[in-house]
């Protein structure tokens, strides 16, 4: 896969109204919204579309957004072709965003396609806009498309400018901006939601209702009890089975507990890691992870890693198709630290000897021990990680990810990190549930919300995601 052509962070702050009108729209039109537009992706080609827009109030009364549509007009790659549609992020928040496909027919030599943004509520006042809309649309078969013949293109577009190569409708009439020929028939006033409440693509949800490591509902569910040895983690260490335990947490329901243990020695050291099939890219992941900053028993101070984290394996020294995303706390320190502290490090490679590591990291010291929501989003080019709903740190650039991944927890000793002591010490970690939305951006709110949902419901399990 192609590099994604990436833009370096959110914009900073929302554009002023522009004073004036540069497009009319048919006569006797009441002209009150504007649209503004701006690419992130400025090349011929691209893996996908990222039409990002600013809609402008320039009436006097209040527009309702759920009577508004905006079309921008595009030339298929081939008559067969499918194409899917994401909000990546919105001021206005992408859950109001909608996104369908229509074909125009005939076509012309720029346009036979066109995307229509709809909103399913909120308005705009005089004088107000949405402020950035960053969308984005691609193939299905996630293949490069073609963009410099889309008719609403407009490579030179990284600013917001007024764009009249994008049309706005209300209530059906058109307000701003020219339709190709044969693209100026009026929309539907009813939006249709895209993407759907459990996932435009495919979610995972786990609950962890498993009777033991032993349970083959857990190869079943296509999750992986690590048994085989080697790294991270301390030189010599095993990965038992029966480190990962699912026992109930006094809350009606169970967890996957990882289990690690050392006396000080390689041979006595014990690490554990569950671990989910490689078939994960962009969307939303989260899970609800309880830290601990002490061991359940023994003497205290070994640095120990508690995580959660995505990863595609490196095949070799610096490969490039190697990619990492990490939360990672560590409660007694590590790697040049002595006290608690929070890693999020989004990795675009490494080697081994000697070290070498690409990634890029934001930490906070700090104790989190306890139960926390961790959501980790993976869109437009954008990492984002939050804990607790608040934006932890944001990478991109080419720590982007570009090939499917694993999803994994492991708890695991950090090697010439263990306390100088031959007395047994264990330490736990524990995940409550976890899930994933492919291909959609999920707030750490509504994500909180969809597992109450399939709790309330009993549904202990769900797995739409296709296997890569």
């Amino acid at each position: 896969m192609s590099r994604k052509l990436l833009l370096g962070g959110l914009v900073a702050a929302l554009l002023a109204a522009l004073i004036g009108v540069s497009a009319a729209g048919p006569a006797g039109a009441a002209q009150s919204l504007r649209l503004q537009y701006k690419t992130s992706a400025t090349g011929a080609t691209a893996d996908q579309v990222e039409p990002w827009f600013n809609l402008v109030n320039n009436g006097t009364t209040t527009v309702a957004l759920s009577g508004v549509k905006i079309r921008y007009y595009f030339k298929a790659d081939s008559a067969s072709q499918q194409y899917r549609f994401a909000c990546s992020w919105a001021v206005i928040s992408c859950s109001t965003v909608t996104g369908a496909f229509g074909v125009i027919s005939p076509g012309t030599a720029t346009a036979d396609r066109y995307l229509e943004v709809g909103f399913t509520s909120g308005s705009l006042a005089p004088g107000a806009q949405t402020g950035d809309l960053q969308l984005r649309f691609y193939r299905s078969d996630w293949q490069t498309i073609t963009q410099s013949d889309d008719y609403s293109f407009g490579p030179a577009r990284t600013t917001y400018g007024d764009w009249t190569k994008v049309t706005v409708y209300q209530n059906g009439v058109l307000l701003w901006g020219t339709a190709p020929a044969g693209g100026g028939t009026s929309p539907s006033p009813t939006p249709t939601v895209t993407p759907p409440p459990g996932g435009n693509a495919g979610v995972v949800f786990d609950d962890f209702a498993y009777t033991g490591s032993d349970d083959p509902a857990i190869t079943a569910h296509n999750w992986t009890v690590r048994t085989n040895s080697g790294g991270p983690g301390v030189p010599g260490a095993s990965w038992p089975k029966g480190n990962v335990s699912f026992p109930s947490i006094g809350t009606g329901n169970q967890a996957l507990q990882l289990k690690a243990v050392t006396d000080g020695t390689g041979a006595g050291t014990q690490q554990a890691e569950f671990l989910h099939q490689r078939k994960f890219l962009e969307g939303t992941y989260a899970a609800r992870v309880k830290f601990s900053d002490a061991p359940v028993s023994g003497p205290d101070g070994d640095n120990i890693v508690e995580t959660f984290f995505t990863i595609t394996p490196l095949a070799a020294d610096l490969d490039p198709n190697y990619s990492e995303q990490d939360f990672e706390y560590l409660p007694n320190g590590g790697w040049g630290e002595t006290g608690d502290i929070m890693y999020t490090t989004s990795w675009e490679t490494y080697r081994n000897d000697p070290w070498l590591a690409v990634n890029v990291h934001n930490e906070v010291r700090a104790s989190y021990d306890g139960w926390h929501d961790l959501v980790l989003q993976v869109s437009g080019g954008l990492i984002k990680y939050y804990i607790d709903g608040a934006l932890f740190a944001q990478h991109g650039d080419i720590y982007y990810p570009e090939t499917v991944q694993s999803v994994n927890f492991n708890l695991w000793f950090i090697s010439g990190g263990l306390v100088g002591s031959s007395s047994q010490r264990g330490y736990v970690q524990q995940v409550d549930w976890f899930y994933h939305a492919k291909n959609e951006v999920v707030a750490p709110a509504d994500v909180t919300s969809r597992v109450s949902g399939y709790r309330s419901t009993g549904t202990r399990w769900v797995d739409t995601v296709p296997a890569s």
